[in-house]
């Protein structure tokens, strides 16, 4: 068993948990990539249910009236900046494209955190030794 598979991760929307700074929701922001280019918007925050931290950022693009969306989960690690209308985070367009897709019947899986991190190249929170990171936030 892998440590992660002991870390809850839980959609702050499927709880009644509320975040303890209000500019640290950043639900309905634009997400762009390290060029500027639009990359989709952020429709949900993933906790970690333990340290009650954001770990990941469920991006969604695409789609018409909910038909043809697709959703992919960005560690909080790859956030550069956050405004008040937009989330820069730290790669580019086709990276994200190339992510795994964020499916929840997928994130049970044991190894699927796993790839998620090595696909972005980033240590995963319950590594040894990793330290939280809270995005920046420019107003």
């Amino acid at each position: 068993m892998n440590e992660q598979a002991q870390v809850p991760l839980v959609k702050l929307g499927d709880t009644d948990l509320v975040l303890a700074d209000p500019s640290d929701d950043i639900r309905g922001r634009t997400v762009v990539d390290a060029a500027g280019e639009k990359v989709g918007k952020v429709d949900g925050l993933f906790l970690d249910h333990e340290e009650a931290k954001v770990r990941l950022l469920e991006v969604v693009d695409g789609g018409f009236l909910g038909l043809g969306k697709e959703s992919r989960l960005i560690p909080v690690e790859l956030v550069r900046s956050v405004d008040d209308d937009q989330v820069v985070i730290d790669r580019d367009q086709q990276t994200l494209i190339g992510a795994p897709g964020y499916d929840p019947e997928l994130t049970d899986a044991p190894d699927y955190f796993d790839n998620l991190y090595d696909y972005y190249e980033v240590g995963p929170f319950w590594a040894p030794g990793a330290m939280y990171r809270r995005p920046p936030y420019h107003p």
